[in-house]
Formats: C-alpha cells, sequence, structure tokens
C-alpha cells in the first residue's frame, strides 16, 4: 500500500509539474507575442478627451480597427477595412462603425482631401487615428492592425468562425449559401472580400467585414481548449499590430468582455462621385454629425 501511494504521490506530482511548466511557457509565449505586436502610437492619449480614460472605472472606450488588405508586409498598403468600434462596459453594449474606404475627407497630417484609406498609405495608423478623428470628432483610444491576409490564420487557429450571409454568392472558389454559414480562414477572406457581386458594393463588403470581425471576437472570448492558445498567439503575432501593452489587454479584457455580448453594427452611407477622375463616397454633414452624436453618448462624453 505504502509503495502504491509513493507511485500515485509521483504521478500526480508529475502532472502538477507538467501544468505548472506548460502554465508558464503559455505565460512566456503570450508576453513574447503582445511584445512583438506592440507598436506604440506617437502621441499620449487623444487630442478629443481632456482626460485619459480610467479603465478601473469601467469607463467607456474606443478602438480603431485597421484592415490592410496585402501579401506582403503586415502593414504595408492602404487600409481597405476601417472600423470604429466603441465599447460601453456600463451598457454592456458595443457599437461597430464602418467607415466607407472612399470616403472623401481630410487627410490629417497632409492637408489634403482625398480618400480616407490613403491615410495609412501615407502616414500608417498614427494618420489613420488622427484623420477618423478628425472625420467624427470622437477621440479614439487605442487601436487594432490587422493584415488580412493573415487574418485566416487567426480564423483557423480559432476552429472557424460562423456568420450569417444575407444572400447566397460564389468568390474565390467558393460557394456562400444564404443563411447561417460556417467559414474556415481562407473561406472566412473570400467571403469578406466579395464585392462585385453585391448590389451595394463596398458598403456589402464593410458589413461582411464586420461580421468576420464581430465572430472572431466572440469565438476568441471562448476558446474552449488551451491547446489552442499557441496556434493563435503565432497567428496574431504574424499579422496584428496594436498600442496595447499585455497588461492593458488584460485589465481590458477583464473589466469590459460583458459588453460582447450586444454588438450592435452601424455604417456610413454615401453616394458615390467622381472627382478629378476619381470616384469618392460624400457622407453628407448630416449623417456624419449624426453618427458623431451616437458615438459621443455611448462613450458618455458631453
Amino acid at each position: 500500500m505504502k509503495k502504491t501511494l509513493v507511485i500515485l504521490g509521483i504521478v500526480a506530482g508529475i502532472v502538477v509539474l507538467s501544468v505548472v511548466g506548460y502554465g508558464l511557457h503559455l505565460f512566456k509565449s503570450v508576453s513574447d507575442t503582445a511584445s512583438e505586436i506592440h507598436q506604440p502610437l506617437e502621441r499620449e492619449g487623444s487630442l478629443k478627451r481632456e482626460t485619459e480614460v480610467d479603465v478601473d472605472k469601467k469607463e467607456p472606450l474606443s478602438f480603431l480597427i485597421a484592415g490592410v488588405d496585402s501579401e506582403g508586409e503586415t502593414h504595408a498598403g492602404r487600409s481597405d477595412t476601417i472600423i470604429l468600434l466603441t465599447v460601453n462596459p456600463n451598457k454592456e453594449s458595443i457599437k461597430m462603425v464602418s467607415i466607407p474606404r472612399d470616403t472623401r475627407t481630410e487627410i490629417v497630417g497632409r492637408g489634403t482631401i482625398e480618400k480616407i484609406n490613403h491615410a495609412y498609405a501615407y502616414g500608417g495608423v498614427q494618420m489613420t487615428v488622427d484623420t477618423v478623428e478628425n472625420f467624427l470628432d470622437v477621440p479614439i483610444d487605442h487601436y487594432v492592425s490587422i493584415n488580412m491576409e493573415g487574418f485566416k490564420g487567426i480564423v483557423d487557429a480559432l476552429g472557424g468562425v460562423t456568420v450569417n450571409n444575407e444572400f447566397a454568392f460564389s468568390s474565390g472558389g467558393d460557394t456562400f449559401p444564404e443563411g447561417e454559414i460556417f467559414l474556415t480562414g481562407d473561406q472566412a477572406l473570400s467571403y469578406s472580400r466579395m464585392r462585385k457581386q453585391d448590389p451595394r458594393g463596398d458598403f456589402g463588403r464593410n458589413d461582411r467585414q464586420r461580421q468576420i470581425v464581430e465572430a472572431v471576437i466572440k469565438e476568441g472570448a471562448q476558446i474552449g481548449s488551451i491547446t489552442r492558445v499557441g496556434d493563435i498567439l503565432d497567428a496574431v503575432g504574424e499579422s496584428v499590430r496594436t498600442d496595447l501593452t499585455l497588461s492593458e489587454m488584460w485589465k481590458i479584457q477583464s473589466k469590459y468582455k460583458e459588453a460582447r455580448h450586444s454588438v450592435e453594427q452601424l455604417a456610413l452611407f454615401g453616394p458615390s462621385q467622381r472627382i478629378d477622375g476619381l470616384s469618392y463616397v460624400i457622407i453628407s454633414d448630416e449623417d456624419r454629425e449624426n453618427m458623431t452624436k451616437l458615438l459621443r453618448e455611448h462613450l458618455e462624453l458631453e
């Protein structure tokens, strides 16, 4: 009996050490990934706020999500996806606003009037943040930049995502029936890129891109197997950049996570107009101001 207890004790000890060892390895992997993706903005805080957001007090905050549709470096090219996301933990809600990439506006830092997605090509995420803040008169507290080509790796690492498709279409060699569909990483990329078959063009594509982002947020918040974390971290390290530190991520995840249960998808719309040979989306002052009012209320700003 004593010999049996000793053997059981040894086995239990090995299991405990293995779990602790994996936990330490996992923490190191998370820390390494957080360091790899961390790229702070050039400024300290938003010029649209008098004081910085107090996360400990669970004050509402905002994020810019920029999707760079390139097959090269993570941050090469233009931001074909621009989403402003506001999070209010007190109301347990998120608002996701898509801004058309061809929106005509001032590019802050250059003093020119161009398509809003040109800001990324000229000055990266910093110029994009400054331009979107100026366009909507809403503070942007943090950003997340995603290489959409690499984003498919995140979807695969999560085991795929589920979205609700409004109409049947084919794209990239895949067929997407109407209704609830399951997507792998490659399929998610094809699904989010399609616009020529959509009568709404870029506006329809924006909706599908928001769907994918929302699905990843929901799926990532309920990872069922710890063994998938390594693959997720690898994919994130290759395709994501953010100004958030690891400690900031942990704190926001802990205090704001319930907001993910209520996500409202919004979008700015406008007619296309050719100016100097280029096609722009023209957002009316009224629509822009109405969106500004809605977002500032959600952020509990005066």
